[in-house]
């Protein structure tokens, strides 16, 4: 799949989420910390946290503490008296965790010989002992692990994590791996229903400030005062965006969002003694992961068809309204839909669900539409989640992380997610560990609003839909446009039919996509949520010059796929076919291509500028997905390891 154009990998009701919100990211920065220290850097940090850890387990057996547990790594649980320690730990802002007669302290590679000076301290003081030294000794043998739990294997032996030790290694390791992607930083990524835009320095910038990034989710409320007065204020604007009473910041994705969301009618149904209430409408042309999100909950999918312009079919809508009045949680739709049309008929379907019973729940995916012009609560829907990733800012290009936070008429308030306490209890319905999800990542979309403000917003809402509407209009004399509303508008995005070319040249989209490449574009979502096609999502992002060269770009791919139907081209080998073309084969002393070199690395001028290479030129997706290869060693080899 890494390699494979297409961005969404949805098979309906069998989706939970998409690469978006995979948390590549955060796998990509512990990918990096290994790296870094490679298996004898990890083993020495491993075994100093150990030895601390071991190091104040005696010094707290000498003050008379029982340490519960004979063998443990980084964390030990004493029995004490929780209120007294409490009181001394508070006193030197310390914090521990805190049970039924025990204090559990968690040591990791930032913790010194002072952290355990002072932790050493507070029980010495509540126990009225006077303080005693402690002695480190890094040479110790360890005595807290088992012999059994020690590893003798070799680990990490790849090159990879055996060879960069340096900063200056480091960062041009980093930027190699860097090179192989094409980001926003190289060119527009118009990929339809996931709203790639600009994310810019300044909301960023709180992520790296200590008093955000360095702080436990489950610290004592008055230790946090900074982030709960930001999370109520985001919860507000999210509030007044949507139209809607309450918010739930703990969904840690778009789909987690969806999850909850359900819960949350699910919950209000059983509260109204309606257990029976479990069947969702979903319209074809609701967002991807709707239908999955609803089997996950106990629901029972019933799809919705479309008409031929994309528009919902209300009368399928209203006869299945009908049929399955008494057991009817709710409707899932998406609006504007994933075809990219505000359909006229949206407060007409909520009407219609409401009748019979059920709750509306509106897909936040495509809110970059609807942001200061509209509103869920304004269409008559009870709940919605919101793609803090997508339409407010929050990276999530190759992997996240995600935020997925809901919002809710006031009569669902009561069934929202409720979260892990600090003290140890399990809230109702918690969906995350936290209560407000990713919160360091919060402080994004709390900087983009408050920098835009409620006519910046509504402004990128409208840039938004201007910027899908431009290249609509200058492509559609080249390609058929797939759906549009009853003027010839879209919405924030539109869909391209390459269908038709499958039959006049033998070209297909991903032939488009992959031809995108050699222009220095990333392709726009490709055959979702029609197959064929291609999805294209501007953003509010993105001036004029830029959406002119994504427009060439495709204008020419058409002149392309012209010479292949005129005969001018060869049918199965062109530049279509051909790519990407990478810089070894272009630079290559064999070329039997026939076209030039120029064509196929430069087809326009402004790509001289600014050249992107691809790394890897055309693999076969469907042998790819059919024939798995595993890149890890034979079960065997872990055979012999362990005898």
């Amino acid at each position: 799949m890494a390699l494979q154009t297409r961005e969404q990998h949805i098979k309906r009701e069998k989706a939970t989420s998409n690469i978006c919100t995979a948390q590549a990211l955060l796998a990509n920065m512990a990918a990096m910390y290994a790296v870094y220290h490679g298996p004898e850097g990890l083993k020495q940090i491993a075994k100093r946290t150990a030895l601390l850890t071991q190091t104040l387990a005696e010094a707290l057996k000498a003050l008379g503490f029982e340490v519960i547990h004979q063998h443990y790594f980084d964390t030990i649980t004493v029995v004490a008296n929780v209120t007294t320690i409490e009181q001394y730990a508070t006193a030197q802002n310390i914090n521990f965790y805190y049970g039924n007669g025990v204090v559990t302290i968690a040591l990791d590679e930032t913790t010194n010989r002072n952290d355990v000076l002072d932790i050493v301290h507070v029980f010495a003081e509540a126990a009225g002992s006077s303080y005693s030294a402690v002695t480190f000794n890094y040479e110790d043998a360890l005595q807290s692990i088992p012999t059994y739990a020690v590893r003798t294997s070799e680990f990490l032996t790849h090159p990879v994590f055996n060879s960069h030790r340096s900063e200056s290694q480091m960062m041009r390791y980093i930027k190699q791996l860097e090179n192989k992607d094409l980001s926003l930083n190289t060119s527009m990524i118009s990929l339809g229903s996931c709203t790639m835009k600009l994310n810019a320095a300044t909301e960023m910038m709180p992520l790296s400030w200590p008093n955000f990034s360095q702080i436990h989710p489950f610290v004592p409320a008055a230790q946090a005062m900074g982030y709960a007065q930001m999370a109520q204020e985001l919860s507000d604007y999210l509030c007044a965006v949507t139209g809607f009473d309450a918010c739930s910041l703990q969904p840690n994705s778009g789909a987690q969002g969806e999850y909850a969301g359900l819960l949350t009618i699910r919950n209000y149904h059983l509260a109204n003694g309606n257990p029976q209430r479990n069947v969702v409408l979903i319209p074809i042309s609701a967002h991807g992961t709707n239908p999955a999100s609803a089997v996950m909950t106990g629901m029972k999918v019933v799809v919705v068809k479309a008409l031929d312009n994309g528009y919902i079919d209300m009368d399928d809508f209203k006869a299945k309204a009908e049929q399955y009045s008494d057991v009817l949680a709710g409707t899932m739709v998406t609006y504007p839909s994933t075809y990219g049309v505000f359909e006229e008929s949206i407060k007409e379907l909520c009407a219609i669900v409401h009748e019979h019973g059920g709750q509306v729940y509106m897909d936040g995916a495509n809110m970059n539409a609807q942001v200061g012009l509209t509103s869920p609560a304004n269409i008559g829907a009870d709940v919605c989640h919101l793609n803090l990733h997508k339409t407010f800012a929050i990276p999530h290009g190759g992997g996240g992380p995600g935020m997925g936070p809901i919002c809710v008429k006031a009569h669902l308030a009561a069934h929202l997610p409720g979260h892990i306490t600090t003290n140890g209890s399990i809230g109702k319905g918690a969906v995350s560990a936290a209560h407000w999800g990713s919160a360091s990542i919060l402080l994004i979309s709390y900087a983009y609003i408050r920098m835009l403000g409620a006519e910046g917003v509504k402004k990128a809402t409208e840039y938004a839909i201007l910027n899908a509407n431009y290249m609509m209009a200058r492509l559609k004399d080249h390609y058929s446009i797939l759906y549009t509303n009853h003027h010839g508008r879209c919405a924030h995005e539109f869909i391209v039919d390459l269908r038709p070319f499958k039959a006049s040249a033998g070209i297909e989209a991903e032939d488009v996509a992959k031809r995108l490449m050699d222009y220095g574009f990333h392709a726009p979502t490709m055959s979702f949520p029609v197959a064929g096609t291609i999805m294209i999502e501007p953003t509010e992002s993105e001036d004029k010059a830029e959406l002119d060269r994504f427009c060439d770009a495709l204008i020419a791919i058409r002149s392309e796929i012209a010479a292949i139907e005129n005969g001018t081209a060869d049918k199965a080998n062109n530049p279509l076919k051909n790519a990407p073309h990478t810089q070894f084969a272009v630079m290559s002393d064999a070329w039997d291509k026939p076209y030039s070199r120029e064509v196929a690395a430069f087809p326009l001028p402004y790509v001289r500028n600014n050249k992107f290479w691809p790394s890897v030129a055309r693999v076969n997706n469907t042998h790819g997905d059919r024939n798995l290869v595993c890149t890890c060693e034979p079960v065997a080899s872990y055979m012999e390891a362990e005898a």
